[in-house]
């Protein structure tokens, strides 16, 4: 007796996956080789890792270009509020763009023009205090002799130091500021092209919003979370910037309102920005007035500034962004790594849109979003997702029950939420 013959394999390739049935009337998952392709996790995540070092290395390579692009997106996404109440109000679109353009244009020219005419003053006073800065440089070596320092090493410590390396390091932090504004007006031009297309962005978005409404919800949390981070920063910029200008005129330390808008700007910066907004007035206050005006100019910077910007202004920013204080802090350091100055001014919406393109398009990286947001509580317990994402099963086959196969209807709806 011969023993049967095993059947051949196919010629047209290997046999499809069985599904196991099951005691409860329904199919299970195919037992055949994983539709991903089966990669392991590791690597999975070690090619996510090198994609994202290849990726920010192009960033910052062409950081010339994403800062001032994603600027311009920044102040349409803002401003963008006045087109859409002015339309609602009747007016016609092309009035209504025309309208934010001029707004725009104004509020960036009378900043610019701010910027320029105080900076022409701080070139004109800064060189009035070489003989005080002389002095105060020699009452320094005194003192270091009284403690019993050698000549030679007072001498190594103090050459680097003049009146022209500080003047030089005061003008890099103005100029710097400088240079984003005449950044912002070099892309006045792309300015026009975004607000256009910002009248029917609304429209484009609803049509996609059948198929992808994880997308949707994403982009309308990014634009709603920046215009929030956007307000609660320029309003508490605007109070220390009329704080800082009053003490610093009442206290005597020349332009005044040059530091005032100095810590406006800065104020964009989360956390230390005004660090960088206190270092030139502070060195312009030692020269002008000595150690005694130097301390009430820190005093009152501390006072001010560090309560408001670090304690107070935080927690309305978490809040309206929900992002934590330790991940605007690294997000700010690693944006300024990446973009510069532009980087560490835009580190929050930055962020924002990272984090809507890669946690809040994908439903399943809601583990992401509990690590980054500010509060432990899960914002989808209070507000539900009403149109969650189907099982990504690429078979709608091995999902159906055994007496009720997959009507068209069925996989029509599975491919448009797909």
């Amino acid at each position: 007796m011969t023993a049967p013959l095993e059947p051949a394999a196919s010629a047209e390739g290997p046999r499809p996956a069985v599904v196991a049935p099951s005691t409860n009337g329904t199919r299970r998952r195919p037992t055949g080789p994983n539709p991903s392709g089966g990669l392991p996790r590791a690597l999975v995540m070690l090619l996510g890792i090198a994609a994202a070092v290849i990726a920010v290395t192009g960033i910052k390579a062409i950081a010339w270009l994403v800062g001032p692009v994603f600027l311009a997106l920044i102040i349409v996404i803002a401003a963008s509020p006045v087109q859409r109440w002015l339309r609602a109000r009747g007016w016609p679109g092309w009035v209504a763009t025309l309208a934010l353009v001029l707004v725009i244009y104004v509020g960036l020219l009378a900043l610019a023009l701010v910027l320029l005419i105080s900076i022409g003053q701080l070139a004109t006073v800064l060189p009035q205090y070489t003989d005080q800065f002389n002095a105060l440089l020699a009452s320094v070596e005194h003192t270091l002799a009284g403690f019993g320092i050698g000549q030679a090493q007072i001498q190594a410590a103090t050459k680097s130091v003049s009146p022209s390396s500080v003047i030089g390091a005061v003008g890099g932090v103005v100029s710097g500021v400088s240079g984003i504004a005449t950044v912002v007006v070099l892309i006045l031009a792309l300015l026009i092209f975004f607000i256009a297309d910002a009248a029917t962005f609304g429209t484009r978005l609803d049509s996609i919003a059948s198929e992808r409404p994880h997308i949707v919800r994403a982009l309308d949390s990014f634009a709603s979370g920046t215009r929030s981070y956007l307000v609660v920063t320029t309003v508490f910029g605007l109070i220390v910037a009329v704080l800082d200008g009053v003490a610093l005129e009442i206290m005597g330390v020349p332009l005044a309102v040059l530091w005032a808008v100095l810590a406006f700007i800065t104020n964009y910066i989360p956390n230390i920005g005004f660090i960088f907004g206190l270092i030139p007035p502070a060195v312009l206050a030692l020269l002008t007035g000595g150690w005694q005006l130097l301390v009430a100019v820190i005093l009152v910077y501390c006072v001010l500034n560090l309560v408001i910007q670090s304690l107070i202004q935080p927690r309305f920013i978490g809040n309206s962004v929900g992002l934590s204080a330790t991940v605007t802090f690294v997000t700010l350091l690693f944006w300024a790594w990446v973009l510069g100055p532009l980087g560490a001014l835009l580190a929050i919406p930055l962020t924002l849109l990272a984090k809507a393109l890669l946690v809040d398009v994908d439903p399943r990286a809601r583990w992401a979003d509990a690590l980054l947001r500010s509060s432990a509580d899960d914002p989808a317990e209070a507000d539900p997702d009403p149109d969650p994402d189907p099982d990504p099963d690429p078979d709608p086959v091995s999902t159906a029950t055994a007496d009720e196969p997959p009507t068209a209807e069925a996989t029509g709806q599975h491919r448009a939420l797909s």
